[in-house]
């Protein structure tokens, strides 16, 4: 079972999500809190998978509270879960710790996929999400520039390399690299760890970032 953490200060908002996550039996809602600090201290408490967190929320916002967790429960990874309108904050959440971004807007599925993701270790983007960071970030010749330099970044991993990035683009946790280019676990770890590594990036986020901009996936 994957224990979540859901914060969200609108009660209506946090039992359909929670009916959603339970639906398929895979997913159990440990705790809710209806504002960011409540949410802190209830992943103190609890140490569940993934934290799910609104942002608008009061005492602490949701990207304040994501930040706290994931410097201080490091074993609880952080997914951002609101509107499309608040799209601004996305590269604040994904810079704070935050590897996934999810829209109360999408597709059921596309939560409980991002869900299981991000418990796996994996980044997870919503697709409206992923295409604004490629062009609302910047558009036009800006645009071309960032994707030149990360199809130059790119260029120097190996080809294997290369393959797992796209698979880290496409949301895919280790275990399923694993499966999919039949290696064992610990040898794709090491391969994210040196992809990583010779990016020059922080998290499975910004290497999901330079996948896209690079071409090896699509949102």
């Amino acid at each position: 079972m994957i224990r979540v953490l859901l914060a969200d200060d609108e009660a209506m908002v946090r039992a359909g999500v929670r009916a959603i996550l339970t639906s398929g039996g895979e997913i159990d809602v440990v705790a809710e809190a209806g504002d960011g600090r409540a949410a802190v201290e209830l992943v103190r408490a609890h140490r569940p998978d993934v934290a799910l967190l609104d942002i608008r929320m009061p005492r602490l916002d949701g990207l304040a509270a994501g930040e706290e967790i994931a410097r201080t429960a490091p074993g609880t990874a952080v997914a951002m879960l609101t509107t499309f309108s608040e799209q601004a904050y996305v590269a604040r959440a994904l810079g704070g710790g935050a590897t996934g971004f999810l829209l109360k807007s999408g597709d059921p599925y596309e939560l409980i996929a991002g869900v299981r993701a991000v418990a796996g270790g994996a980044a997870f983007l919503s697709p409206k999400v992923a295409r604004y960071v490629i062009d609302g970030l910047g558009g036009g010749e800006g645009r071309l520039g960032r994707e030149a330099a990360a199809r130059t970044r790119v260029a120097e991993l190996s080809p294997r390399e290369r393959e797992v990035l796209g698979l880290v683009g496409a949301g895919l946790s280790n275990p399923e690299i694993a499966a999919r280019l039949h290696l064992v676990e610990g040898t794709v770890k090491a391969y994210v760890s040196a992809v990583l590594d010779r990016l020059g990036v922080r998290n499975r986020v910004q290497a999901a970032i330079v996948a896209y901009e690079a071409g090896l996936v699509e949102p």
